[in-house]
């Protein structure tokens, strides 16, 4: 029996730990580059953008590393460029935990997640203009699709 609860306890953290190891590499070269094609497949998000005419560098990366991981380059609401993050100058600087970005991949982002970015977890903006984001509709709606969007890249 006992010998049974720790091949069970072995595989359970085998389990775990790959788990973590994906959720933290989100965020790769390769992951980005499919991002990029579904925002740019999304015309929720690149219809509004493009109305604005939003050009931004969008970094995303782990909270409390030094960098981000991965950025997408937009132009009129369109991703350009996108990949594993190489000292680009970011607009937007979005960071939490792997488990906070898995967790908003599957199920979305809530506004309570947003209310208070970066207290008491959540998502912390290490750089851009939270307030500009949260009062316009036209960037509120296509920000909350993007992590719709990231949920479908696998």
């Amino acid at each position: 029996m006992l010998k049974q609860l720790t091949r069970i306890a072995t595989v359970v953290g085998m389990l775990l730990y790959m788990g973590a190891a994906t959720a933290a590499d989100i965020f790769s070269d390769a992951w980005m580059k499919d991002f990029k094609k579904a925002w740019n497949d999304e015309s929720e998000i690149t219809g509004p953008l493009a109305e604005i005419k939003f050009n931004s560098t969008i970094c995303y990366g782990i909270k409390d590393e030094d960098n981000p991981k991965g950025c997408v380059v937009v132009e009129n609401g369109n991703v350009t460029k996108a990949g594993a993050y190489s000292d680009e100058e970011a607009n937007w600087d979005l960071r939490a935990t792997a488990e906070e970005w898995q967790n908003w991949m599957t199920n979305g982002i809530g506004k309570a997640d947003l209310m208070l970015p970066g207290w008491a977890g959540g998502l912390k903006f290490e750089k851009g203009e939270y307030m500009e984001m949260m009062s316009s509709p036209s960037m509120w709606g296509p920000f909350v699709k993007s992590f719709a969007v990231m949920g479908k890249v696998k």
